[in-house]
């Protein structure tokens, strides 16, 4: 900007509450606080495209391109502020006040001035400690797109300021003080989690059948209308970390728990099952069931009725309809082992999986959810496992193989909208997953090809409402492309919660390393970035994933000689897929345009090139190249340009 320039400019004035009379009474303690404040202010500032003006004692003095970035970044020094405050005592603590305001300066030799700087200054001291304040200009720039409420404090006369200022107050999340803080919602009771059945029987092998049951009795409850049923994914994770009802109702935001036992004598079977109002601890009804093997339909089906009446709603008839048990008890155990191990989604889990899904399908052929299952897993093989197209064409001839046996099936149709998604027929993909939601509007992998599909072309914000969708049925499914679409919008804060819980589940999973890692990568924190790739690479320090995070970090800090030899480590790998999206994302971050369109060139011809690349930072500017537009019309996604 040249001297004496105007611009309308985004302004934050920060300040140390008490700073002045604690500098009298410790000075040495006061000069080490405001060095505290620094270090963190200056690492938050950069991310959100700050430009540090001066500091005036223990103020700072910031201008943003924009309102929206100068929000994001007070709200999160503030939460980092507070992180820095959780191990000191009391006295020893930072308390920022912070000011913002968006109007014109005047820069001149590096420092700005104006009215607007003066109302940012006058903001400021209106702030409650800890908190944010900001004027009307800024409130209009972000009321729509800010994450946290903003509560009206009225028109304020400031000091050597004409005109009375309209000022908003940012409501913090930790405060519970404040009646404006947003509110977790009351647990609805339409929402169900059905916890991993107890195996009460004498062999520990029967616990796939206590399993088995969870399994169906969530597959018949997602068939009530109007009823919210959470994905076995998520409630599977309880079985091997147990909580109380109320800590579960609160993880997964549900209003009704069920529970149960199952205890397997020759062909005897006995069922306990009860019904919970989590939000009141109270049970709703509990009974049990004395019956033979081949009665377990049954049982679940008078389950699901009883669930429907308690819940005051009505079986739809797809419920009624419920497929019945297959031929072979083998055929039904070898399934609920294979969907175990396709949660788990290594190599050796997936392999297995294949195993006993096939053995499952060759016990009884017209066992059509093997048959879905199934192309799940050679989907999930694709992934960075084994040969891209190999497994796609097997994962088709799977999903079709389900269809055909049956055709009303959600899962059959949700499974051949990622295979179409896999080879880049989109418009097929499109109507599939439609037809998958239509049919059970609990299945959460049918919103998570929706929201894959529109990513896919761009399209954030629809992408968003359909992953959320998905994620609200499965939450602690790992879905990292959702983490990234979430944080692309510019939820920063709900990107960062869902990994952190993602990591609490799974904390040995190298995929939440590298999710972590580029979460913090295009936030800008590089430090932080490395020292979650440094944790996940004592996992795992071949995984692709993590490799190419790391080629990315030491790319946009000019390590280009370390870029090259974790580019010949990703080389290495046997598996194409795995090898051409490490080479395009690494030699997209170190600006080798050549490099990225031969690896994306091969990537079009597989179709394994990755969702997101008309939106991934990484890839600016590999889309300001021409060559961009012809790849986006040779794989099909031009049209949303």
């Amino acid at each position: 900007m040249s001297q004496g320039q105007r611009k309308l400019t985004a302004i934050m004035f920060t300040d140390m509450v008490g700073y002045t009379a604690l500098g009298q009474r410790d000075e040495s303690l006061s000069l080490a606080l405001v060095e505290e404040q620094r270090r963190v202010v200056r690492r938050v500032i950069p991310a959100h495209g700050g430009r540090e003006i001066k500091t005036i004692g223990d103020a700072f003095l910031v201008v943003f391109p924009s309102a929206l970035e100068a929000a994001k970044c007070a709200y999160e020094i503030q939460g980092a502020i507070r992180e820095s405050n959780a191990t000191r005592p009391g006295s020893q603590r930072v308390r920022l006040r912070i000011g913002l305001h968006l109007g014109d300066v005047v820069e001149s030799a590096g420092d700005v001035s104006g009215d607007s700087v003066n109302i940012a200054s006058r903001v400021e001291p209106l702030a409650e400690e800890d908190g944010v304040c900001l004027t009307r200009q800024v409130y209009d720039q972000i009321s729509n797109k800010f994450e946290l409420p903003l509560t009206p404090l009225g028109a304020k006369s400031l000091k050597n300021v004409i005109a009375p200022v309209e000022v908003y107050k940012m409501e913090m999340p930790w405060d519970a003080k404040n009646p404006g803080s947003p509110q977790r919602p009351s647990l609805d009771r339409r929402r169900v989690a059905v916890l991993p059945f107890a195996n009460m029987s004498p062999d520990p092998n029967d616990e796939f059948f206590s399993d088995g049951m969870t399994e169906e009795l969530i597959s018949a409850l997602s068939k009530i209308e109007q009823v919210e049923v959470i994905s076995r994914t998520s409630v599977m994770l309880y079985k091997r970390a147990p909580k109380p009802i109320k800590e579960v109702a609160k993880d997964l935001e549900v209003g009704t728990v069920i529970e149960g036992s199952v205890r397997k004598s020759g062909d005897k079977l006995r069922v306990t099952v009860q019904m919970i109002d989590a939000s009141r601890d109270k049970h709703m009804w509990a009974d049990s069931y004395d019956r033979k093997m081949e009665d377990v339909f049954e049982i679940q089906s008078d389950i699901s009725k009883r669930v429907s009446e308690a819940l005051q709603s009505r079986m739809s008839k797809e419920a009624q309809e419920m497929e019945g048990p297959p031929t072979a008890l083998e055929a039904y155990t070898s399934y609920l082992r294979a969907v175990q191990l396709l949660q788990e989604g290594t190599t050796e889990s997936l392999k297995e999986a294949v195993r006993l899904f096939e053995s499952a399908i060759s016990s009884d052929p017209k066992f059509a959810r093997a048959h879905s299952g199934l192309s799940r897993t050679w989907a999930s093989l694709a992934l960075g496992h084994l040969d891209w197209k190999s497994c796609v064409d097997k994962a088709e001839a799977e999903a079709r193989q389900a269809l055909k046996l049956d055709p009303g099936s959600a899962e059959a149709h949700a499974a051949l909208a990622r295979v179409y998604s896999y080879q880049d027929r989109f418009r097929e993909a499109l109507a599939e997953a439609e037809e998958a939601v239509r049919l059970n509007p609990n299945l959460a992998e049918g919103f998570s090809m929706l929201g894959l599909h529109y990513a896919t072309m761009g399209m954030l914000e629809e992408a968003y409402r359909y992953m959320h969708k998905s994620h609200e049925l499965d939450p602690l499914f790992l879905y990292f492309y959702f983490a990234i679409v979430v944080q692309r919008t510019g939820r920063e804060r709900e990107a960062r919660e869902m990994i952190e819980r993602w990591k609490t589940a799974y904390p040995k999973h190298p995929g939440v390393y590298s999710s972590l890692a580029g979460f913090y990568r295009m936030k800008g924190d590089l430090v932080a970035a490395q020292e979650t790739l440094d944790k996940g690479l004592e996992l795992d320090p071949a995984d692709t994933g993590l490799l190419t995070e790391q080629g990315l970090i030491y790319a946009l800090t000019g390590r280009t000689a370390e870029a090259d030899k974790v580019l010949a480590l990703i080389g290495a790998s046997e598996v194409e897929s795995a090898r051409l999206f490490g080479q395009v994302h690494v030699n997209a971050g170190l600006g080798r345009l050549d490099e990225v369109f031969k690896a994306l060139d091969r990537q079009a011809e597989t179709h394994s090139w990755g969702a997101l690349i008309k939106t991934d930072p990484v890839f600016e500017k590999v889309r300001l190249d021409p060559r961009f537009s012809a790849f986006c019309s040779k794989v099909g996604i031009a049209d949303a340009d």
